[in-house]
């Protein structure tokens, strides 16, 4: 029950049609539906009487109430997905949208979107045609598969091959590579929501060849191995490679004389690397190497290491593939129009490899020398020191580490240089949510030991740069007017 100071609270509360009418909340319902209005006003109300009885409120002004509401509508104007800036030194950021798309897959983008495509149309035969048809050659030439399908994302790419193949079978796994990703995506739990029966094997840090032998029987479908995406085990392991999971499969076909199929041999890698990234210091197993070393399948992501959209793709035998096709998954799962544009047009820079390292943000981002780093964090310094007042801040250029993130190379250290801020007015901490909440575009950045970083590894030059430094500036003018 409501105590008496929180009863006389709650009469002070206005009602809604009171709200309605007062002078600052009239003319909405001019530019929006008074239903609206009225729900938006309401939802404030319900609001105050939680923090009533919540006993954090201790008073009640009409003026606030109306503010609040007002900003409400200001928030209902404002986009809630939008372009920002990011200074985090995060080069695949996962809250941030993942890869940057290169130029020449927004181009695609934009020309799709424009008006009817040929999404599903062949100008070649003049007849219906497969919306497989705009990447899949791309993808074979790149990687050497015989075939290829798309998927919304690789958590998906793994849910289809699981339930196509192993549906009421038995799918042999590592218990080190039992991982959970990001938003709870669990390997157990996909594997039984895709009707396989999961086997596991070995121990947290060591499995052998003979822990996949002891498990195989005529009921194994599948012999997996999941990339070990976010986190890495050191120290006293061992793991099985995919070639020992291939002759194992061979030796059981054998050793049944063909009475029996012999499990397939299947690699979530996640990471989705197409070329050798080892030159900039990061070793990454490439979808090309998975095939050569005999996975019959290989699911990856496409928004990871390879840099493009949001989308998960399986390569490997064809007939597999083909049957991947006419699961009633294919449909639910499918890409759509803007997805297969930026794909496509990303998936053609991979057939030179040097337009790939050079022209694909992410790629560029990982292999970038420290040399031009520097050069650009010096830039990116002189002009704050131009742009703002020395009696604000100072501003410096430090030694930092950048993160691949994205779930890709957890342990890769990638040497930077950030832009430090040290805060003479104001503070860091204010100063960063002023830049997340009040700038357009919204500014991320690092927080550490009372400065204020910039990793210049992942803003996208002069234009962010530009950003950053307004956004500055609208702070110091705010916390000045405010004295």
């Amino acid at each position: 029950m409501p105590t008496p100071e929180q009863q006389a609270l709650l009469r002070q509360l206005p009602q809604i049609e009171e709200l309605l009418h007062h002078e600052a909340l009239a003319g909405l319902t001019t530019l929006y539906p008074r239903t609206v209005v009225a729900d938006q006003s309401r939802e404030v109300l319900d609001s105050l009487r939680s923090d009533i009885l919540s006993s954090t409120l201790s008073s009640v002004n009409l003026n606030d109430i109306v503010t609040r509401v007002l900003k409400r509508f200001v928030a209902l104007e404002r986009p809630s997905l939008c372009h920002v800036v990011n200074a985090s030194g995060v080069i695949v950021h996962t809250n941030l949208g993942r890869s940057v798309l290169a130029p020449s897959a927004i181009e695609a983008v934009d020309d799709v979107i424009k008006g009817y495509s040929t999404l599903e149309y062949s100008t070649q035969t003049m007849q219906r045609g497969s919306r497989h048809d705009h990447y899949e050659k791309l993808v074979c030439n790149i990687t050497g598969a015989q075939a290829a399908i798309a998927v919304n994302n690789n958590a998906a790419a793994v849910m289809m091959v699981l339930r196509e193949f192993c549906e009421g079978r038995e799918a042999i796994i590592s218990r080190g590579e039992l991982v959970e990703i990001g938003g709870s995506f669990r390997v157990p739990d996909i594997m039984q929501l895709s009707g396989a029966h999961m086997v596991e094997v070995g121990t947290t840090n060591k499995t052998h060849i003979f822990d996949y032998q002891r498990a195989l029987s005529q009921n194994t479908g599948l012999l997996v191995k999941v990339h070990p995406s976010n986190f890495r085990m050191t120290g006293f392991t061992e793991e099985v490679q995919l070639k020992e999971l291939r002759e194992l499969a061979d030796t059981f076909l054998q050793q049944t004389g063909g009475t029996h199929s012999a499990p397939l041999v299947y690699e979530d890698l996640g990471s989705g690397a197409l070329v050798d990234i080892s030159a900039c210091g990061i070793k990454e197993t490439t979808v090309s190497e998975c095939l050569q070393q005999g996975a019959d399948l290989v699911s990856f992501s496409c928004d990871k290491l390879l840099g493009g959209p949001q989308a998960g793709i399986i390569v490997g035998n064809k007939e597999l593939i083909d049957r991947l096709k006419k699961n009633p998954l294919a449909r639910a799962l499918r890409l759509d129009k803007m997805t297969i544009a930026a794909l496509e047009a990303t998936l053609r820079l991979y057939l030179d490899e040097n337009d790939a390292r050079a022209l694909i943000p992410t790629l560029h981002m990982l292999s970038e020398p420290l040399a031009d780093i520097d050069q650009q964090a010096q830039e990116l310094c002189a002009y704050l020191k131009n742009s703002l007042n020395s009696s604000w801040v100072n501003v410096s250029v430090e030694d930092e580490i950048s993160r691949a993130g994205g779930g890709a190379l957890p342990m890769c250290d990638i040497p930077t240089k950030v832009v430090a801020i040290e805060f003479l007015q104001g503070s860091a901490l204010k100063c960063d949510r002023f830049l997340n909440q009040n700038s357009t575009p919204p500014i991320i950045a690092r927080l550490k030991n009372e400065h204020l970083l910039f990793d210049v590894r992942t803003l996208l030059g002069m234009v962010d740069f530009e950003c950053i430094s307004q956004a500055l500036r609208n702070y110091f003018e705010q916390l000045n007017s405010s004295k």
